[in-house]
């Protein structure tokens, strides 16, 4: 049988060399998925005030298409790729959101009409995390206190590992059911 696949989608500023992405991929990788990873260089066009949500959600959904040419069982992607929502809504592909834009309606919608299992992973330091929201969309949801939009805490830096290991453990339970 052949391996699932998985797209990890990057952030902003947040590319999938990253920690939350290298112990992802590393956790997919141990469960029996081969993983795409998709790099980029967002534009600097995308202030919100200027350009509007339209300009990245476009921008993102044009970029994660070109790679979803073979099959695709499972898109992860971190905050500005949950720009990605409405195309897994619409292909029906399981995904992990890590720092997930909910302050975005459209990531919302998207999330809402959702048909194939999310997970959804935050912490309560974010701005754009939402956890009643979050709770509301979907059973699968790592909330963490203290964790900013990085899912760095404050104190040691062993208390931001230990959330590492948390997010791999959400994702490896993840999909095993999905």
């Amino acid at each position: 049988m052949a391996a699932r696949r998985a797209v990890l989608i990057p952030g902003r500023g947040y590319d999938t060399r990253y920690p939350l992405f290298a112990y992802t991929a590393e956790a997919l990788r141990r469960t029996g998925f081969d993983v795409h990873e998709i790099t980029w260089t967002a534009p600097e066009r995308f202030a919100p005030d200027r350009d509007g949500p339209a300009a990245a959600a476009g921008w993102v959904v044009g970029q994660v298409e070109q790679a979803l040419g073979e099959r695709t069982d499972l898109l992860v992607g971190k905050s500005l790729g949950s720009l990605a929502a409405p195309l897994a809504a619409d292909r029906g592909l399981a995904a992990v959101w890590l720092t997930p834009l909910l302050h975005r309606p459209e990531v919302v919608e998207a999330l809402a009409r959702a048909t194939a299992p999310v997970l959804l992973v935050g912490g309560t330091a974010d701005p754009f995390w939402d956890g009643a929201v979050a709770r509301r969309l979907t059973p699968h949801v790592l909330e963490v206190p203290d964790a900013h939009h990085g899912m760095l805490v404050p104190g040691p830096l062993a208390r931001s590992a230990e959330v590492l290991g948390r997010v791999c453990t959400a994702v490896e339970e993840f999909v095993q059911i999905s």
